[in-house]
Formats: structure tokens, sequence, C-alpha cells
């Protein structure tokens, strides 16, 4: 099953050299979420073959216009192509306001239900869950209230192992081999062990998104060992200070997160107008956590099962 995230935005503030605020599209078992929505989201989903339309949940890290004002433009594109599925649409206090003002003033309503859910301010809290997948709150420490985001598959069954399955085997005792029991008679005795007939489960999945924040080693419990996150890197090491007033991150600092969590793999993104070409945030990075990747738009990060 799919656990893929496509980079759709990774510049800072301004957009700037081709590259565009921030938007990330997360899909994990054909669930679709859209991670902070900067200008122009739609035509980067449209660029990189995003079906909006198959996005169930939004995800606001904070109210800094580069990470919410394409949200419109693509609510805007939902109505007039006549969605109908209800939306979700996660944030801080604030944009539920910013959102219903726009429809009024147009006169617009529509076609589909927008629910709002008001994230907490600097506590963890999950803010989705079904049987496969739990999303929490990262708290992150910015000039507004603003949440990083843990995506996590939960503990997976065990597989059927088919080429030693006996024949006969009713529906329920199937169902069971998955949960890990054993295979009994109705007078329970035991007919066939557990790791007899299965394969152990396959792994579970997890990805962080932190952005915007300055240094922060309070999270580093929370992302401890997931296989792929990714980390703001406003800054190269000679604007350190300017990383500090402005509450963002160096790619030193973005490296030095990800080696203290045991990370597998780093992601560096949101990078400051300032840098034509963010390879040297790279080589900042790589020798404090070797395995860092630049987040390039239209780039796609599967991670394996």
């Amino acid at each position: 099953m799919s656990f893929k995230v496509t980079i759709l935005g990774s510049s800072g503030a301004l957009p700037a050299y081709g590259r565009h605020p921030s938007a990330q599209l997360v899909e994990i078992q054909n669930r679709y979420f859209l991670v902070d929505c900067g200008e122009a989201v739609q035509m980067q989903l449209m660029k990189f073959q995003g079906n909006y339309h198959r996005i169930g949940h939004i995800l606001i890290s904070h109210l800094h216009g580069d990470h919410y004002l394409g949200l419109m433009g693509l609510l805007f594109t939902m109505h007039l192509q006549r969605r109908t599925n209800d939306l979700h649409i996660h944030s801080h206090r604030g944009l539920d306001e910013i959102i219903t003002t726009q429809f009024k003033y147009s006169q617009s309503v529509p076609s589909f239900k927008i629910i709002f859910h008001t994230l907490k301010n600097d506590v963890r809290e999950v803010i989705y869950e079904d049987d496969a997948l739990t999303v929490e709150t990262i708290p992150l420490v910015h000039k507004l209230r603003c949440s990083g985001f843990l995506f996590r598959e939960k503990p997976k069954p065990r597989r059927i192992d088919k080429s030693v399955l006996p024949e006969g085997l009713l529906i329920q005792q199937l169902a069971g081999l998955k949960r890990g029991e054993d295979v009994c008679d109705e007078f329970g005795n035991v007919l066939y062990k557990n790791e007899t007939l299965t394969l152990t489960p396959r792994k579970s999945r997890s990805y962080a998104y932190c952005s915007d924040t300055a240094y922060n080693e309070q999270m580093v419990e929370q992302i401890r060992g997931i296989d792929l996150l990714y980390h703001e890197a406003t800054f190269a090491n000679d604007e350190e200070q300017k990383a500090k007033e402005t509450k963002h991150s160096t790619a030193a600092q973005a490296a030095t997160i990800a080696s203290l969590a045991n990370v597998h793999q780093l992601l560096l993104g949101h990078f400051s107008a300032r840098y034509k070409d963010p390879q040297p945030l790279l080589e900042e990075a790589i020798p404090l956590f070797s395995n860092t990747r630049l987040a390039i738009e239209g780039e796609e990060h599967t991670i394996p099962e």
C-alpha cells in the first residue's frame, strides 16, 4: 500500500527562482492530505497530476500567508467542478473566519461541506485517526501559533502465508490468524500455531512535517526513529542570528534535529529567496546528517514497507 509525499512547494515566504510557497500532498493507503497550501497550489497539483478532488483533509501549519494563500483558489475550483464530498480543514484559530468571509463577499455557497477543526496551542493532539493511520500535531516554535504534523501507520496485522495454508479454514479462523491468534477447534484445542501459518507484519511507516520553526529540541522524542522528516531550512549557517530573530532554522540545525531523533531520512525545504541555488544548504547539513536531500518540487518520496 502506498505511502508517498509529493513536494508541491519548497520556497520560504516569497516565491523565487521557480520555487513556490509551502505545500505537500501526502498519500497514505488511498487517503489524501494536503499539508499547507501556499500560492498556486492548485496549479502545482495539476502540473504534477495530483487529484485534488480526492483530498479529504487540508492541514495548515500556521496563518502566515505563504502557508495558506492558495486555499481560496483551490476551494473555488473544487466548487466550480461541483465537488460534493466533505472537506476537513485543520488550522489554528482564525482561518474559518478568513475563508467564510471570502465566500460571503463573493456571494458564493460552496457545493460541498467544509468542516473546520481548530488546532490546540502548544500541545500534541491526535487530529485524525482511522483503522490504519493516525495524524498528530507537533508543537513548533514560531512567531505565530504553529504546528507540524506527524503521520504514523498503526501496527499492521500478520500476513497469512498462503504457501502453507491448509484447506478448509473458516473465515473466522483466517481473521484470527491476522490478529496473531492460533487456529483452534471448537473445544479450544490448538490445531495450528499462528507462527506456522503467518509471516511477520509489514513495517509501519511514518512521516513528520515541521515548518516553520526555530531550532527546537522539544520535538525530538516525538519524532524519534521516523522514516522521513521534512524540516525547514530557511537559512545557511552565516544567517544563524537571522534565523533566531525570525524563529526559523538553518540547514545545519535541521540536520542536528534529524541526528538527535535518529530519523532515517531528512528533507530540507522552505528555502529563503536569497538562495537561487539551495545546494549550499545541503552541503552544510550533510556533515551532520548524511542521509539528507533537498525538497525539489514535483519529486515524490515513497516510503517502502
